[in-house]
């Protein structure tokens, strides 16, 4: 009865046009492994004979190997189904089943609809079916639903098992640098002794700095390289040196493995469609919080730190972003600026930016989040080199009584540091030298007359060995920082300078990072509120308690480079009988200064004078004649009338020496010798007038 009922579902139109078969395989490991479906689908052909196609009419379509059903994307072998359907082209349309065509009701749908369209039959491994028929239509759709459902199924089941597992702590990920997995499958320590060091002395130099961008430095100062085992492939588990970056530090320092913590669910992934192009879906990794990751297991395998020092990692990391800086202190920073990071505004209290001067030695506080999303004016705008020597007097004067104890926490820190360094160091000689005496055994143990290989491992046994010198002159070459053993009397020399905190503390090698971060230890931020006599400063100290002070306000720019009136005094008490230069040199000698701090010069005085509507006087040592003197002097105006020439030309003769002539002091009047034998040579029969270059013969010379 089914197989009359299947035959007669097969008509001559049908078998006038070819029947294609689909063949589909969701990945290439299935592919390669699951072979008798592959077989299974490609025996569908033998089904299409008996069914009464003939071999010429049977199309293989199998151009989607290794593809999933779950979307079109990629699929080129079903598009092109499709298209011969939407043709008329096709009788039949064979699978092994509905998965192997679509895993997706959408694309399924829509088959279905343009098989309806063109009378094409739906044929599997068991039935035929219409599509145009209500009872096939209803039986396929539901089949095309239950393909869909089973890959949610076997999402489901996996990720079930996967997450079981997790929290087993058993779903094995790639182990960061300085784990490695054992022939059981457990993370443990890298054996390697040089990669442990180096981890090591990454979290201990981030304790100490406080800053990802500080260690990345310290590395690079120090020429110390950081390791990295390579995963998968040829190279698995090579291990490679590379210079640290500060992405590399921040993937260290936000990995709780190294804190022996086992942590699923760091990221999550979504799917989304990409705009602007072709229909695609793209997953989108987003990072989860620390408080809301959903598997955390303590304690699972050995560890470089704490998982205290792990969270402490996360809040000082946290708290140096500058995304969102105004709720974050930033790192300590070089700058001359003290309280960078941690003073507010006293009016507003936002967090306060800083500024520096040309030179870059005087630092300013500046409240300009206002201004800069509002456009109102600065809230407050506060010079800061004496609010900075006020707040240090007070850090000093708080932390004396553990002076000595500091000193000597500093004085271990830095020795320790030095043999870290160091150790580091001598681990990496170690390993060259090691790989030159294998080197040398590799060429020792190699047949003489065999100079094929003999010589190939020579020239391997040679690179090993100019590396070892290379690594040695490198290491030679390196500044000691500090010694690495002191004696007792070196001990209490140091401890005897480290007990002065304040003279450490202005020690021109004490650098203003140093500073910042010995005053974020007690002080949790300053609050700055400028008035009108003063400026108002609260230190709130970590405990929370707050110390106010009190700064008198700078002297403005023009106040401070103002001349003191005393000088101001002397200026008009020696201008009355004394020229300008004569008065520059009597203030010098005296010890009087500028404005600006400088001595004084002619055009100084010369300011001064007029600044403070002082009379221009003239003392020459000879008396002004109204005309011809004793002396037989003219003045030039006097000359250029008696000689009917320009008081230009007259200058000119004075330069050049036809005449002669004195002047008291530069752009002070001349007075000019005439005798008749020089009026009668140098007169004009007529008035001369010195020609003048107008623009356009400037121009064209």
């Amino acid at each position: 009865m089914a197989l009359s009922n299947t035959i007669s579902k097969i008509l001559s139109k049908h078998l006038e046009r070819r029947a294609f078969i689909y063949v589909r395989q969701s990945t290439l490991i299935q592919v390669r492994e699951h072979t008798g479906s592959t077989a299974r689908q490609y025996d569908l052909a033998k089904r299409a004979r008996n069914l009464g196609w003939s071999d010429e009419r049977i199309v293989v379509i199998d151009q989607d190997q290794g593809r999933s059903g779950a979307s079109t994307n990629g699929r080129d072998g079903f598009q092109m189904l499709i298209a011969e359907v939407g043709l008329g082209n096709a009788g039949a349309v064979m699978s092994l089943d509905v998965s192997r065509l679509a895993r997706s009701c959408s694309d399924w749908y829509r088959l279905l609809e343009i098989c309806a369209l063109t009378d094409t039959l739906v044929i599997d491994e068991d039935s035929v079916y219409d599509p145009g028929q209500y009872n096939d239509r209803l039986l396929l759709g539901f089949q095309g639903t239950m393909s869909e459902a089973e890959l949610h199924w076997l999402r489901s089941r996996l990720a079930g098992g996967k997450l079981k597992k997790a929290e087993q702590g058993q779903l094995r990920f790639r182990p960061p640098a300085g784990f490695v997995l054992n022939s059981t499958g457990q993370i443990v320590l890298d054996p390697d002794e040089e990669v442990q060091c180096a981890l090591k002395l990454l979290f201990r130099v981030f304790d100490q700095l406080g800053s990802a961008y500080q260690v990345v430095k310290h590395f690079a100062e120090h020429h110390l390289r950081f390791p990295t085992r390579l995963w998968g492939k040829a190279h698995a588990g090579e291990l490679v040196w590379e210079s640290l970056h500060h992405g590399r530090v921040l993937e260290v320092l936000h990995n709780p493995a190294y804190a022996g913590t086992y942590v699923y669910g760091r990221t999550q992934t979504r799917s989304r469609p990409l705009p602007g192009e072709s229909l695609r879906i793209k997953g989108h990794t987003r990072q989860v919080a620390l408080k809301e990751w959903p598997i955390v297991l303590h304690d699972v395998h050995p560890a470089y730190i704490t998982w205290q020092q792990f969270m402490h990692h996360q809040e000082q990391l946290d708290d140096n972003r500058t995304y969102r800086a105004a709720d974050r202190r930033g790192a300590a920073r070089e700058g001359a600026a003290l309280l960078q990071g941690i003073v507010l505004c006293g009016k507003c209290g936002r967090r306060m930016g800083v500024r520096y001067s040309k030179n870059g030695n005087i630092p300013s506080y500046e409240c300009n989040q206002s201004h800069n999303q509002a456009g109102v004016p600065l809230c407050q705008f506060i010079r800061g080199d004496g609010i900075d020597s006020a707040v240090t007097r007070v850090f000093l004067e708080a932390i004396q009584p553990a002076q000595l104890e500091i000193s000597l926490a500093t004085l271990g820190q830095l020795e320790s540091q030095a043999q870290q360094i160091d150790q580091q160091w001598q681990l990496r000689l170690e390993r060259v030298r090691y790989e030159a005496d294998l080197a040398k055994r590799r060429f020792s143990s190699v047949d003489p007359e065999n100079r094929l290989v003999a010589r190939t491992l020579e020239h391997e046994w040679n690179s090993k060995l100019a590396d070892v010198e290379r690594l040695q002159a490198e290491y030679a070459a390196l500044p000691k920082k500090s010694p690495q053993l002191l004696s007792a009397d070196q001990c209490q020399r140091i401890l005897a300078l480290a007990t002065d905190l304040p003279t450490l503390w202005h020690a021109p090698t004490t650098t203003h990072v140093i500073h910042k971060q010995l005053l974020r230890f007690l002080i949790k931020d300053v609050t700055l509120t400028k008035r009108d006599s003063d400026i108002n400063l609260v230190v709130r100290w970590q405990t929370g308690t707050c110390t106010p002070l009190t700064v008198p306000r700078p002297p403005r720019s023009y106040d401070a480079h103002r001349t003191h009136p005393d000088v101001v005094a002397r200026v008009r008490e020696l201008a009355i009988d004394h020229t300008d230069r004569d008065i520059a040199a009597i203030l010098n000698n005296e010890g009087h200064t500028s404005g600006f701090g400088g001595s004084f010069t002619e055009s100084k005085v010369q300011w001064v004078r007029w600044g403070y509507n002082m009379d221009r006087k003239y003392a020459p040592s000879q008396p002004k004649p109204p005309g011809l003197d004793r002396s037989g002097r003219f003045s030039a105006r006097q000359v250029a009338e008696l000689l009917n020439v320009d008081v230009s030309t007259v200058a000119d003769w004075c330069l050049s020496g036809k005449l002669e002539s004195i002047q008291e002091a530069p752009h002070h009047p001349r007075w000019i010798i005439l005798t008749p034998d020089i009026i009668a040579k140098l007169r004009k029969s007529t008035r001369q007038r010195k020609p003048r270059r107008n623009r356009q013969d400037a121009c064209a010379n």
